[in-house]
Parts: C-alpha cells; sequence; structure tokens
C-alpha cells in the first residue's frame, strides 16, 4: 500500500507555511535556515506536529466505532492537548493520562499552558505521579481499562502518537510536501532539522525523504536532535517506526544507517528542563525572527541547528529547512525563565 492509498481526514488548513529566517542565517554567518511552521498548520487548539499525524488515525478511529480517545503524556503534553483537540472537533470523549515527566518546580506547572487548554475542551485529565519514558506506559493501559469498565469503547493512541502503527504517515507524507514547496519556491533543502523524544516524526521523515530520493534521485539529511535524554531508547524508537513506515508506503529497500541520524549533546541531563544552550537558541528565535520556541523541544533542536551551523558541521553552502513542531503554550508554565526586571 502508497502513502496515497491511505485514507487520510484533513485536520490542517493546508500545507504549513515554509519562510527564511533571514536575521538568524545573518547571524550565524553560514548556511541559509528556513522554517516550516507546523505551529501554525492547525486551527485546532494551537495545533502542533501531532495533527498532522492524526490525520492519518482518524479515519481508523471513526472505522472502529470508540467513543473515548485515550492518550497519555506529561503535565505540559503538547500531544495530549491535540488528542483532546481531535476528540472534540469528532464529537468523542477523551480520557488523558498526565505524568508528571519534567522534574520542574513551579507551582502552575498542572494548572496552565497545555494542560488549561486541554480541560478546556472538556478532557478527562487526570494528574499521575509517575516520571518520564517514552515506552508504553502502565498507567495508560488502565486508562484504557477504565474506560471499558465504565461502559466505554476506547480507541487507544499512545504518547505522541508514536507507537501507533500509522503514527509515521503523517510526515512521511510532509516529505512530499516540502518537496512541493521546493518547486514553488525555487529553493531545495538539503539538510532537515527536527527535535525528536517519542520518534515518529522524525521516522515518518527519515521514511518519506527515502522513498523521494528513490523518486528523484536528490538526496537530502534529515538530522534529529535528541530532547529525551534517554538517546538509546529515542534511537531504537525511530529505526523501528522508520523501517515500519517505509515498509507501509512500500518504499520497497532496507533503510540506510546513514538516513537514520539522532544527536546528542543538546538535551541536557533531563527531559523538559532546558539548559544553557536551549536558552540561548529560545532568546535568539525570539529577538531575531519573533519566532517562539519552547523549552522542552523546539529550543532544544533550534539549538542543535545553531551549533551545528556556526561549526559548519552543516556546510556554509547548504539550505537547511527547521521543522518548528510547535510547543509554545507550555511556556506558560515556565514562566521563571524570563522574570519581570
Amino acid at each position: 500500500m502508497k502513502l496515497s492509498d491511505f485514507p487520510r481526514y484533513p485536520l490542517t488548513f493546508g500545507p504549513s507555511p515554509v519562510h527564511h529566517l533571514r536575521r538568524l542565517s545573518d547571524a550565524l554567518g553560514g548556511a541559509q535556515v528556513w522554517a516550516k511552521r507546523e505551529d501554525v498548520s492547525s486551527g485546532l487548539a494551537f495545533g502542533g506536529n501531532k495533527v498532522r499525524k492524526l490525520e492519518y488515525i482518524v479515519p481508523d478511529i471513526l472505522e472502529s466505532g470508540a467513543d473515548t480517545l485515550v492518550s497519555i503524556g506529561g503535565y505540559q503534553s503538547n500531544h495530549t492537548r491535540q488528542v483532546a483537540a481531535v476528540a472534540a472537533h469528532l464529537g468523542l470523549k477523551c480520557r488523558l493520562v498526565q505524568e508528571k515527566w519534567v522534574p520542574w518546580e513551579d507551582p502552575v506547572n498542572d494548572k496552565v499552558g497545555n494542560i488549561l487548554l486541554t480541560r478546556m475542551m472538556d478532557a478527562d485529565a487526570r494528574l499521575d505521579p509517575h516520571g518520564f519514558d517514552i515506552g508504553i506506559r502502565d498507567s495508560w493501559k488502565a486508562a484504557l481499562r477504565e474506560v471499558e469498565e465504565s461502559g466505554g469503547t476506547p480507541y487507544p493512541i499512545p504518547a505522541g502518537a508514536s507507537e501507533h502503527r500509522l503514527g509515521g504517515l503523517g510526515f512521511a507524507n510532509w516529505a512530499f510536501e516540502v518537496a512541493e514547496q521546493e518547486k514553488s519556491l525555487g529553493v531545495h533543502f538539503d539538510t532537515i532539522i527536527v527535535c525528536t523524544v517519542t520518534g515518529s516524526t522524525h521516522a515518518g521523515m527519515i521514511a518519506g525523504f527515502a522513498a523521494l530520493e528513490d523518486l528523484t534521485g536528490i538526496r537530502r539529511r534529515v538530522l534529529g536532535i535528541d530532547a529525551s535524554a534517554t538517546l538509546d531508547q529515542t534511537r531504537e524508537q525511530v529505526e523501528r517506526i522508520a523501517r515500519h513506515t517505509a515498509e507501509l508506503i512500500e518504499l520497497g529497500r532496507d533503510l540506510r544507517d546513514d538516513e537514520i541520524q539522532v544527536l546528542e549533546r543538546w538535551a541536557g541531563d533531563l527531559y523538559g528542563v532546558p539548559v544553557e544552550s536551549t536558552m540561548e537558541a529560545m532568546a535568539m528565535g525570539a529577538q531575531l525572527e519573533a519566532m517562539i520556541t519552547d523549552p522542552v523541544y523546539e529550543g532544544k533542536s533550534l539549538a542543535g541547528l545553531i551549533e551545528l551551523v556556526r561549526t559548519k558541521d552543516i556546510p556554509a553552502d547548504s539550505t537547511v529547512l527547521y521543522a518548528h513542531l510547535g510547543g509554545q503554550p507550555a511556556l506558560n508554565a515556565y514562566h521563571s525563565l524570563w522574570p519581570a526586571t
């Protein structure tokens, strides 16, 4: 089955916009940097990259006859916000497990930002004390059983939609969308930068760009910037999901090792906790381009991009596409990073 054969339920405005980050490029003095903005791609509760994944999962939800979406994330999960948004859009119930994934002490961490929006959309979001892990969680399994025992019909969506069998399709399609936008813009992106944690956004891109390479002969580097601080787990999951997605879209060959790159150095020691490079990147994005990034994901992937361009690990004659995956609502829970003066 090829990518175009999979049913897709439109949840975005259309192709997410691409624009040149001229001032950031000038400041870095190397490669030209562009951004593709998943943060403004949908009208569903501020959008983000998970909406694109859910476009391929919704047809399965509707076919299943489920009445309740059940998912999991941290207190400030972008994913659970987007699952709640899709549930509201479809007229379904939503049961969410919100674990304490980030050891960030803030008195409003469980009250503002993503979780506030989730509650506004009438999702049943319950706090759980368990810490971070990208794997399948017992607390999520318990929530699924609870919905069944109460007479509901749950539809399981794992963290980030990454372990879902269709989780990589949205960003495989993203690769083909990029290729069409390159034609209209008259530009070629030789390097793609993306944040990776639960893995299916990055993995879908790998499969999609591999398929494009086989069709066109044009090779691109897809560089995943780890923000999990559990590098081995994330790398294994990205590789597994990428290979599965490649099989789904009938790539017809095995993925090469050089097509699966997860880079460390910018995650820090703990998931969700910003480090010096995160703060510098967030400040540069905001002050040079009014491009707002968060301290959990995009601040760390932008930090990776900045260093790779500065050190010429990404050559000066490259044209780089930065995948902005969203996540800004979580900033409300990190207000102490920018205290009033």
